[in-house]
């Protein structure tokens, strides 16, 4: 299921906003910047679209109205910081005239909101109620201000992958789907085989992968492509690694922009990257792609 048509994502917003002397050491991350600074989201935005980026991924990964509630903002003021990422991207994008480009809202997984490192381990000891009562209502917010499409993305753990394919088929909005890895299982240790079928609804258009090791990706997105039938999605991070004890990240960068070409072949038609890949790489990326 080979594609011609590539579609690029974007890079990591974190790095691209700390490459531009931002501190994110915070519990908020990067959505602490949709409040104090959104104008250097939106020159990320600009910045990756710029690059060769079809498209904008929100800087929403991380936001949630509890999140904001415990940094002392109040609902209200929460819930609109999570539109805003929206709105920001789409106003970078209808800025630019020169070609079609697309805002996907990120929806990260549960872990992240607990800045704690479980959305790379899943199994987060709570119940499937309480992941809908936490993804519902922030999936209704995104969707309320008008992208695209969905990018949920970095889940660990089917179990939490089956809570929101059940609330985005309700929602009948289209996502696309990624699983955060480790080799070829997700990193709550289920297989990937197992895990894909979870997510083969019609509201999902994409399957597929990100914040892994570029050399996992290839395995990842035929696996994908087998059990789904649906087109992949491929983002990895730059091949370093995060020490989760010193709080920094380790070894050296791989050129995804190399093996991306054999990502295409077997069926990956969103690819990017994520953490530590920034505009560079995806014009790099881009213009492998396109040749």
């Amino acid at each position: 299921m080979a594609s011609d048509r590539p579609i690029i994502l974007d890079g990591g917003m974190s790095n691209a906003l700390e490459d531009r002397g931002h501190d994110l050491s915070d519990a908020l991350w990067s959505a602490r910047l949709l409040r104090d600074a959104p104008a250097e989201i939106a020159a990320v935005h600009r910045a990756y679209y710029e690059a060769g980026a079809t498209v904008a991924t929100t800087a929403s990964y991380q936001a949630s109205v509890g999140g904001f509630e415990r940094y002392g903002v109040g609902r209200d003021e929460a819930e609109r910081l999570i539109t805003s990422s929206v709105r920001i991207a789409r106003e970078v994008r209808d800025s630019l005239t020169d070609g079609r480009r697309l805002v996907a809202a990120s929806v990260g997984p549960y872990g992240a909101v607990l800045a704690d490192g479980s959305e790379y381990r899943g199994r987060y000891g709570v119940s499937a109620t309480a992941l809908r009562d936490f993804h519902g209502p922030r999936l209704e917010l995104l969707i309320s201000a008008g992208p695209d499409l969905l990018a949920v993305e970095t889940i660990p753990d089917a179990d939490e992958a089956a809570v929101l394919v059940e609330l985005l088929a309700e929602l009948d909005f289209p996502a696309w789907f990624s699983y955060s890895i480790s080799g070829s299982h997700t990193r709550a240790g289920q297989p990937l085989a197992d895990a894909f079928g979870v997510v083969a609804a019609d509201q999902v258009i994409a399957v597929g992968i990100n914040c892994c090791a570029p050399d996992d990706v290839q395995a990842a997105v035929e696996t994908a492509v087998a059990v789904t039938g649906k087109p992949a999605v491929a983002y990895p991070n730059s091949g370093e690694t995060w020490d989760a004890g010193g709080r920094r990240w380790t070894g050296d960068a791989s050129d995804s922009a190399s093996l991306a070409s054999g990502w295409l072949d077997a069926g990956a038609t969103y690819i990017g990257g994520c953490c530590r890949v920034g505009p560079e790489d995806i014009r790099s990326l881009a213009q492998t792609l396109d040749a």
